[in-house]
C-alpha cells in the first residue's frame, strides 16, 4: 500500500511538471537550513502556528503542532522576523553560511491583550493559507464568551461558528455542515474522545484551563486524519510551564477547578495537572425529599501531562484524561466516562525532517442499572476501546515545498452491551450482545507547493483499509430485513475488508495581499458510526462498525470561498460555498430497536444524502470592540429506500438559517462586557398530524420523516468581567465573571410530547418541555 502511495505522489509530481531540486543542482550555492522551536518566553509553552518571515526573500513558514519550524535559504545575510498574535515581534539578523538552529522565545505584549481573537496567527494568514473551512480558537476566546452556569465550555464556543449547529438546547453535541454528531472526529492529544459530554450533554469534557490549542476543520481535513465525514476537532493540551510553578482555577456556580503546572527539571522536564468537579450533590442532603437526599449527581475530570526534552532532537510527551459522570438514587444508577492515554516522541532526523511517533489508547464506557439489594435488580454495561500507533513525518524541502507522510494502524474493540441480574436475590439471567473487533489502517502523503507569486497548491491522498476480525457471528437478512441465517467466524479471522483512496486538493489564488480565492475538494470514508434514535444523543448510544451488511460511508465535499481583509487587516470577511455528496448514509427504520439488539443491523437502512450551503463571516480582531458575526444558509437532505416511502426528506440537522454573533467590549483595562446572540431555524421532527380510532383505541398518524419543525431557536447571553488591580510583585491575580444565559427568557423547545386529554379522550394536546429560563451565574477565576 505504501508503495502505491509513493507511486501516486510521483505521478502527481510528474503530471504537474514538478521536480525536487537536490542541493546545489541549480548551479548555485547549496541551500542552508534554519530550524528550531518557537516558544512562550514566560512559560516555555511551544507556540503552534507562530510565523517566521524572511524580509529579503518575501518567504516564510509557520511552526507545526509541536512548535518546530524549518526553512531553507541560499547563503547570505537575512533579517528574520518571528511573530505571533499577542506577542512582541522578534527580529534577528543572520549571516547564513551553514545549517543553523535558532530556539526562539517570544515575550507576551506588556499591554492588555484583547479577549476575543479568533486566530493566533499573522493578520493576513486567513488570506495566505491554502486551507479553508478551518477555525482556530484560543482559550482566551472561549473564556470571554458567556457560559451556561458560568462553566467555560470549548464546544459551546465552536457552536457559535458558521456551519456549526447545536444538536439540542444546551447540549455539547454539534452538527457540522448538515452532518451527524458521530461524523465528527474529536481528538484530545491525538486520542479519540467518543463522548465529549458531561451531565447528559450540558457541559463538555474539555477543561479550558488545560487547553493550549484548538482547531476545527469543517471539510479541508489534513490527509493524516480520517475516519469521519464531517469534521475534525483537534484539541491540544498544554505541555506545562518549563520556567516556574504556576496555577489557575475558578470557583463557579456548580463546579470548581484547579490547574497546576511547572518544571520538574527546569527547561527539560515539565508537568501539568488539571482537575474539575461539580458539587451539586453536596446540597442534595439539604432537601426535604428523602429520595433526593440520598441521591448523587456530579461529574469530575482530570487532565495530566508530562514532557521531557532529552536534547534538541528528542522530546517525549505523556498525557492522559480521566472523566466520569455519576447519577444515583435509591432506585436507579447510571455512570459513563472517557479515558485516554497518549505517548508521543518527537525526533528531528535533520533540520529538514521531523517525525512524531504516537501510541494512543482510549476507552468509553457506561453502565445503567438499579440498586443491588432487590430481586429485580439488574445492571447493563457497555464499552468501546481503541489502541493505535501512528508515525507522522514532515519534510521541509524548500520554503515553497513541504511534504507530509505517514502510516497508522488502530484496533477497535466494541462491546455493545450485556445485561445481568445482580445481588444474591436476583431473578434475572445474563443477556449479552456479542462483542466484535476490527482493524483500521491508513497511509497518507500530502505535498504543498507555491507556483509563482500568486498560486499555492496543496494535494495529497489517504489510503485506508478496514478489516472486520473474529471471533464473531454475522447475521444475514433478506430484502425485507428479516433474519435468514448466520455465519460464525473464529478468533483472529479477517472476514470482511474495505479499501479505498481518499484524494484531496486545495488551491489558493492570491488576488492581492488582502484578498484571495480558494477551492477545496476532499473525499472521506467513515467505517464506524453511532446508533441513536434521538437527535439530542444519549450516553447510551451504541457505536458499531462497517460489516458484510453495512458498507462504509463515503463523502465528497467541494468548497469555494472568497476571503477579503480591510482596515489594515483588522476586519476579515469571507464567504464560503460548499456541496457535500454522501453515499451509504446510515439511518434507521421507524421504531427501531437499537439497544441490546443482537440483530441491530436489521434495523439499519442505507441510502444517499447531500448537504450544501453558503457561510458568511465578518470578524473584527483588534480594538476595544472585537468579535464576529456569522450567517449560514444551508440544506441537508436524505434519500433512503425503506424510509419515508423512498421519497427525499430533510436530514435531522437541517437548519436552513443560522445566525451567530459574538461581541466583546473593553470598557476599561479592568472591565469588559461580552454578549452573544443566536438564531436558528427550528429542528426537523416527525410529529403526529392526524389520528383515527379502532375499537376504542386512538391511533396517531405521523407526518413524513422530519416533515415538521420545532419553533425557531434564539437566545441572548451576557457577561461582565471585573478584574482585580494588577499590583507589582503580587503573585496572585483574580477576576469576577457575572453572566446570564438566555437573558430574555426564551422558552426554546427541547421536546414535544402529545398526550390524550384525561377528561375528553377524543382530544389530544401538545406539551412542550423547555430546559432553561434565565440562568444567572457568578464565577471567580484566579491565577498564581
Amino acid at each position: 500500500m505504501f508503495r502505491k502511495l509513493l507511486f501516486l505522489l510521483a505521478f502527481c509530481q510528474s503530471s504537474a511538471g514538478i521536480t525536487f531540486a537536490s542541493p546545489g543542482e541549480d548551479g548555485r550555492s547549496e541551500r542552508k537550513i534554519i530550524s528550531g522551536h518557537i516558544k512562550d518566553a514566560e512559560n516555555g509553552e511551544t507556540l503552534i502556528g507562530a510565523t517566521l518571515f524572511v524580509e529579503e526573500q518575501g518567504v516564510g513558514t509557520a511552526s507545526n503542532e509541536y512548535g518546530f519550524y524549518s526553512i531553507s535559504l541560499l547563503p547570505g545575510s537575512y533579517t528574520l522576523s518571528y511573530s505571533f498574535i499577542g506577542y512582541q515581534v522578534v527580529e534577528k539578523k543572520i549571516d547564513l553560511t551553514e545549517n543553523t538552529v535558532l530556539e526562539i522565545e517570544l515575550t507576551p505584549e506588556s499591554k492588555k491583550l484583547q479577549e476575543v481573537v479568533i486566530a493566533a496567527e499573522k493578520k493576513n494568514k486567513n488570506i495566505t493559507r491554502v486551507e479553508m473551512g478551518v477555525e482556530k480558537l484560543q482559550p482566551k476566546v472561549i473564556k470571554s464568551i458567556p457560559a451556561l452556569m458560568g462553566e467555560v465550555d470549548l464546544i459551546k464556543a465552536i457552536q457559535l461558528l458558521p456551519g456549526v449547529q447545536t444538536t439540542s438546547e444546551g447540549g455539547s453535541g454539534f452538527s457540522v455542515r448538515g452532518g451527524t454528531p458521530d461524523q465528527n472526529l474529536i481528538l484530545l492529544d491525538e486520542a479519540t474522545v467518543y463522548n465529549a459530554s458531561h451531565l447528559m450533554g450540558f457541559f463538555s469534557v474539555f477543561n479550558n484551563d488545560a487547553v493550549n490549542d484548538l482547531k476545527l476543520y469543517k471539510g479541508d481535513v489534513p490527509a493524516q486524519y480520517g475516519g469521519r465525514l464531517s469534521s475534525l476537532l483537534d484539541v491540544r493540551m498544554k505541555d506545562g510551564n518549563s520556567k516556574k510553578i504556576t496555577g489557575a482555577g475558578g470557583i463557579g456556580s456548580i463546579s470548581s477547578r484547579l490547574t497546576l503546572e511547572g518544571p520538574i527539571v527546569k527547561d527539560r522536564t515539565t508537568f501539568l495537572f488539571s482537575g474539575r468537579r461539580t458539587y451539586l450533590d453536596l446540597f442534595l442532603p439539604l432537601s426535604g425529599d428523602e429520595d433526593v437526599k440520598d441521591s448523587k449527581l456530579y461529574f469530575y475530570d482530570a487532565n495530566m501531562k508530562f514532557s521531557h526534552r532529552f536534547n534538541e532532537n528528542n522530546r517525549l510527551f505523556v498525557s492522559g484524561y480521566l472523566g466520569r459522570d455519576v447519577m444515583k438514587s435509591p432506585d436507579f444508577r447510571m455512570g459513563f466516562g472517557n479515558q485516554t492515554f497518549t505517548v508521543r516522541w518527537n525526533h528531528i532526523f535533520s533540520p529538514k525532517l521531523f517525525m512524531n511517533l504516537t501510541t494512543v489508547w482510549s476507552r468509553y464506557d457506561y453502565e445503567l442499572g438499579t440498586s443491588d439489594d432487590r430481586p429485580e435488580s439488574w445492571l447493563w454495561e457497555s464499552d468501546l476501546q481503541d489502541v493505535g500507533l501512528k508515525a507522522d513525518f514532515s519534510y521541509f524541502i524548500q520554503p515553497e515545498h513541504s511534504l507530509q507522510f505517514g502510516l497508522q494502524s488502530f484496533y477497535h474493540g466494541f462491546n455493545p452491551g450485556s445485561a445481568k441480574g445482580i445481588g444474591s436475590q436476583t431473578v434475572f439471567s445474563e443477556y449479552t450482545v456479542e462483542k466484535n473487533q476490527s482493524l483500521e489502517h491508513a497511509g497518507y502523503v500530502s505535498h504543498q507547493l507555491k507556483i509563482g507569486e500568486k498560486l499555492v497548491v496543496k494535494y495529497g491522498v489517504r489510503a485506508s483499509l478496514f478489516q472486520n476480525m473474529g471471533e464473531a457471528t454475522v447475521y444475514h437478512f433478506d430484502d425485507n430485513f428479516e433474519l435468514t441465517d448466520s455465519t460464525t467466524f473464529a478468533a483472529g479471522d479477517i472476514y470482511k475488508s474495505y479499501f479505498g483512496l481518499e484524494p484531496r486538493i486545495g488551491l489558493n489564488l492570491m488576488l492581492s495581499e488582502h484578498a484571495s480565492v480558494k477551492f477545496n475538494y476532499n473525499r472521506s470514508r467513515q467505517y464506524i458510526q453511532q446508533a441513536s434514535n434521538s437527535t439530542a444523543g444519549s450516553p447510551l448510544d451504541v457505536w458499531f462498525p462497517a460489516s458484510p451488511n453495512i458498507k462504509p460511508q463515503v463523502a465528497d465535499q467541494y468548497a469555494m470561498g472568497y476571503f477579503r481583509n480591510f482596515g489594515n487587516d483588522v476586519f476579515q470577511a469571507s464567504v464560503e460555498a460548499y456541496y457535500k455528496d454522501m453515499r451509504n448514509t446510515i439511518d434507521f427504520a421507524d421504531h427501531a430497536e437499537l439497544l441490546l439488539n443482537k440483530q441491530m443491523e436489521g434495523e439499519v437502512r442505507v441510502g444517499n444524502s447531500k448537504a450544501y450551503g453558503v457561510e458568511f463571516l465578518l470578524k473584527k480582531t483588534e480594538g476595544r470592540l472585537t468579535g464576529w458575526l456569522g450567517y449560514t444558509l444551508s440544506r441537508a437532505e436524505r434519500t433512503v429506500p425503506g424510509i419515508n416511502e423512498g421519497k427525499t426528506y430533510v436530514a435531522p440537522f437541517d437548519k436552513p438559517h443560522d445566525i451567530s454573533s459574538v461581541l466583546n467590549y473593553d470598557l476599561s483595562r479592568r472591565v469588559s462586557f461580552s454578549a452573544n446572540w443566536l438564531y436558528a431555524s427550528g429542528q426537523p421532527v416527525t410529529l403526529p398530524v392526524q389520528r383515527y380510532e379502532i375499537n376504542g383505541t386512538i391511533i396517531p398518524l405521523y407526518s413524513e420523516r422530519n416533515g415538521a419543525r420545532y419553533d425557531d431557536y434564539h437566545r441572548l447571553d451576557l457577561s461582565l468581567t471585573l478584574r482585580g488591580r494588577n499590583k507589582r510583585n503580587r503573585p496572585w491575580s483574580g477576576e469576577w465573571v457575572f453572566s446570564a444565559y438566555n437573558v430574555y427568557n426564551r422558552k426554546n423547545t427541547w421536546v414535544l410530547n402529545f398526550k390524550q386529554d384525561e377528561e375528553d379522550p377524543r382530544e389530544t394536546y401538545a406539551e412542550k418541555t423547555y430546559l432553561f429560563p434565565i440562568v444567572p451565574s457568578v464565577t471567580y477565576n484566579f491565577k498564581f
